[in-house]
């Protein structure tokens, strides 16, 4: 006789905010096919920030009521770490939408431009801008890599946390490659994320596979009994820890996977740029943070001599290679691998004030990161967006408020007091030293100090040199622009000054469901 085949017992209500996001992503691609194109736009920028609200608003529900609990037959954990890091993607998220409904594509795919860009004496660009028609399959392609990063940190499952980073990579590479009018360096930057994204990913599933010959299990938590367990090979543990940690580094741009942060940081349109910069790194660092806690905690002494490694060679190489930097972007995108590695200094604490600092440290440098590049999406000329520093001399005359907006958030960047990018660092630096890394702290500082060169030389760029004749114009930013920078910038003040309320947060979140 044939045995029945159970179904699987899923809880839904937990799962609100992932399917919310998914769901919204379908509407999506439904309004791109069934909607008239002059409504287009418009529909798909509701739906999208309405998905987002009412996820954020999951998010908050799911945490008051104190969820946490493994669901979908253990899969899937939802517990502090999963809603803090989701609820700062929704946020994040919103954020990032706002910057893709000032994009624009001409009709022969040409490069987004943005509304605000009618600059003086830049015909060209003010008669494309009137031929122009909106290009709106960003906004699906947006939302569901969203939902694949909510999914992402959640993942109490290797294999389906292999599905979720598919799903939050794939619209990432074509979003990569859509400015157009930049057409060889964005199409180039996509195909290097594509290539180096395909080769993390195999690498990442072997790790999954030589863990499950060591376990038995694809679960974290079956895994972390078995690294308990005597007689096991630890051959096969070290190698699949070391292989999948490749995949999980590429993603969160560590030395030596960061090869391709720069060019595709440089390459993408700068609201994908954003939203890679923030939201990506914020996704794959709660799942770095969920397998390397709940899986391999108890084999930190296996682990931990690997991640200091990776963690110095991440802070100085992105420091020192940030100097010799001159496009805005690209500089950014050095100055985020330095980030990388500081993050990584609260995750080799491996104790509860760690986690709640890296959690803290994910949320201050999120804001700052998607507030930045939306101001930098501001400074145009007559071919784009004028990144190269030498562009931005006397940016500070000619735009107090915008060169003030900017350097602020550089000073939160590379940490100086009463930023929210102080308070993260303090809190970092504190747990890793808590935890014994007290050597890796003071390499932290000194890489500390080397950012905050690069990032004074912007400002005294800024403010203490002329004007060149043919500079670039900063655009006026419309109202969707102008929130995202208010809120970046209000976070990373108000997280300076006042940081214990979302620390304390951030330290009730800070407890992993087993």
């Amino acid at each position: 006789m044939p045995t029945d085949i159970q179904a699987p017992s899923i809880a839904y209500l937990p799962l609100l905010p992932i399917l919310i996001v998914f769901g919204v992503a379908v509407v999506g691609v439904l309004i791109e096919a069934f909607v008239p194109e002059q409504l287009r736009r418009t529909s798909q920028v509701g739906t999208a920030l309405a998905g987002l609200l009412a996820a954020l608003g999951s998010v908050i529900y799911l945490a008051e009521e104190g969820t946490r609990r493994l669901v979908a037959e253990a899969a899937l954990a939802i517990d502090g770490p999963t809603l803090f890091v989701q609820g700062t993607l929704c946020v994040l998220g919103i954020g990032s939408i706002l910057m893709l409904a000032e994009r624009r594509l001409d009709q022969s795919g040409g490069e987004v431009v943005s509304q605000a860009a009618n600059l003086p004496g830049s015909r060209d660009d003010v008669a494309l801008a009137e031929s122009t028609r909106v290009q709106t399959e960003v906004y699906p392609l947006a939302m569901f890599a969203l939902g694949g990063m909510l999914l992402f940190p959640a993942c109490n499952n290797l294999l389906l946390m292999f599905v979720a980073l598919e799903v939050l990579s794939l619209p990432l590479y074509l979003l990569a490659g859509l400015a157009r009018r930049r057409r060889l360096l964005s199409q180039e930057a996509a195909l290097k994320y594509f290539l180096l994204g395909a080769f993390a990913s195999a690498f990442f599933l072997y790790g999954v596979a030589l863990l499950y010959g060591y376990a038995g299990s694809v679960d974290l938590g079956d895994i972390a009994t078995a690294t308990a367990q005597p007689g096991k090979s630890d051959t096969l543990l070290f190698l699949g820890i070391a292989l999948l940690a490749v995949g999980l580094l590429f993603k969160v741009g560590a030395v030596p996977f960061q090869a391709w942060t720069p060019d595709v940081y440089q390459g993408s349109p700068t609201p994908v740029t954003a939203l890679m910069a923030a939201c990506t790194k914020v996704a794959a660092f709660g799942a770095l943070l969920r397998v390397f806690y709940v899986g391999f905690g108890t084999a930190g002494w296996d682990w931990r001599p690997m991640m200091w490694v990776v963690a110095i060679l991440t802070m100085v190489g992105g420091a020192v290679l940030a100097v010799t930097q001159t496009d805005v972007k690209r500089m950014l995108a050095y100055s985020s691998v330095a980030h990388t590695g500081f993050l990584l200094v609260g995750v080799i604490a491996l104790n509860r004030n760690g986690l709640s600092g890296t959690l803290f440290y994910l949320l201050t440098y999120g804001f700052t990161t998607i507030a930045s590049f939306a101001v930098v999406g501001l400074v145009r000329d007559s071919s784009g967006e004028a990144t190269h520093l030498a562009q931005w001399a006397g940016l500070g005359k000619k735009s107090p408020l915008v060169a003030s907006v900017f350097a602020l958030l550089l000073f939160a960047l590379a940490g100086i007091p009463l930023t929210s990018g102080f308070m993260a660092k303090f809190a970092v630096f504190k747990a890793a030293s808590e935890g014994g890394a007290t050597a890796l702290v003071v390499v932290g500082v000194i890489a500390s100090a080397i950012t905050a060169f690069f990032y004074a030389r912007v400002v005294v760029l800024m403010f203490f040199q002329e004007p060149s004749v043919e500079g670039p114009t900063v655009a006026v930013p419309s109202m969707l622009t102008a929130v995202t920078i208010a809120l970046g910038v209000a976070v990373t003040v108000v997280l300076g000054v006042f940081p214990q309320p979302v620390l304390d947060l951030a330290g009730k979140a800070a407890l992993f469901v087993r």
